[in-house]
């Protein structure tokens, strides 16, 4: 998205009526979409054609509950620095808003800070950062901003938003930030892949990559780093010469870019060979996710390889590869326990993006939501509402850190 497009999308869903999501009696307005803290129990608003289908999985998908438990107690306990007061805004990511854990955060701070009252905005994570450069929100919720969200940052501000990690995504809960998983067909003998060796399978040869809004020319890497065959990655037999076939989402995916800055260090450059899919309707109707596409293909094609968000019921058929930051390991499973310990290495996150810039401090009720998130207390909550997962005690302390500074 562009800077261009995504003004108009904030237009739109500031003062126009938001026609992609209009009821069959009345188009939505900008206030549908606010709520003052409070858990999302209200009865769903009437939707037509794709985003009624949409809206029906999310609401089924909010419901579900992981029933894992992690143990907090090396968490800090809230302990409030300062009483504060005031309005906070908080717009994005429209998961926290369907399953009711914003509205839960908020209540919960508000038992500490009662004269703090909130603004929820969360159609999507696609708002959040416009939102702050536009001065709407406080607060935006996403995952990694897209290169025109930075770009959008400095331009208006003068520097990039600042991102302070409040949540590891889900094991398998589709939306809610589900695990990357690297597969193969399940006759393929190969367990496990190094960081450098996906980028070898789904990268090619870049002139460098970008971090945030800046270029690296030191992300540069050559053709010879290129992985194209089975026996590149050491099978040997009837494996040694075959060729790869990798599989993947659209580049205009947040997945796929999300893929890439982990992976390819935010180049643009992909295995020339990626069938790459988008969800589709067919003419009769049908519906097929990306996801389920490239699970039906990874399940026929025994010499494929595929990174896919993952979901329940995709084992049949297929092997999920450990993981490695390099060569010397450890290698790690794709389980609950190591995504929630940010062992496995292609965990994701959510974040609490905040404008602040350099040399001030940031405002100190922002600052004391963003450390009631990150007690004991906040991850309790997400930990309760059983879709993203609560963050491991390292974690929170690196994020503290972070906080301390600009306090």
């Amino acid at each position: 998205m562009n800077l261009r497009s995504t003004f108009c999308l904030l237009l739109v869903v500031l003062v126009s009526r938001l026609p992609a999501l209009a009821g069959d009696s009345a188009p939505l307005s900008p206030a549908d979409f606010v709520r003052q803290g409070t858990p999302a129990d209200e009865p769903v608003k009437p939707f037509s054609g794709s985003a009624a289908e949409r809206r029906t999985r999310l609401a089924e998908r909010a419901r579900s509950v992981s029933g894992l438990r992690f143990d907090l107690s090396g968490l800090p306990s809230y302990q409030p620095k300062a009483e504060v007061e005031g309005r906070l805004r908080l717009w994005g990511n429209n998961y926290v808003g369907d399953s009711g854990l914003a509205g839960r955060w908020c209540e919960a701070f508000k038992q500490y800070h009662p004269d703090v009252e909130f603004e929820l905005v969360l159609p999507t994570a696609a708002v959040a950062v416009p939102a702050l450069y536009f001065g709407l929100a406080d607060l935006g919720m996403n995952h990694e901003p897209t290169f025109y969200d930075y770009l959008g940052h400095v331009r208006i501000l003068g520097y990039e938003p600042t991102g302070f990690s409040v949540v590891t995504g889900s094991l398998d809960i589709s939306g809610w930030q589900n695990a990357f998983a690297i597969i193969v067909h399940k006759d393929n003998p190969l367990a496990k892949l190094t960081l450098d060796q996906l980028d070898g399978v789904f990268g090619s040869a870049r002139a460098g990559g970008w971090e945030g809004s800046k270029w690296r020319p030191d992300f540069a890497r050559g053709p010879e780093k290129n992985i194209r065959t089975w026996g590149q990655l050491g099978l040997t037999g009837e494996w040694a010469d075959r060729r790869i076939n990798p599989y993947g989402y659209s580049i205009r995916y947040a997945t796929a870019l999300e893929f890439s800055n982990k992976i390819l260090c935010g180049s643009d450059k992909w295995n020339e060979d990626i069938l790459a899919y988008g969800n589709y309707v067919s003419p009769e109707g049908k519906r097929t996710l990306q996801a389920e596409a490239i699970i039906a293909q990874m399940r026929e094609d025994k010499h494929g390889i595929a990174y896919i968000r993952w979901q329940k019921g995709f084992g049949k058929d297929v092997k999920v590869l450990a993981l490695a930051e390099t060569a010397a390991g450890p290698y790690y499973d794709l389980t609950a326990e190591n995504l929630q310990a940010r062992r496995y290495p292609l965990w994701g996150d959510q974040s609490f993006w905040v404008s602040i810039k350099p040399g001030t401090r940031i405002d100190p009720k922002i600052a004391a939501f963003i450390r009631f998130i990150l007690s004991r207390e906040g991850q309790q909550l997400v930990m309760e509402d059983g879709k993203y997962l609560p963050l491991p005690a390292a974690a929170v302390e690196a994020e503290l850190a972070k906080l301390a500074k600009v306090e």
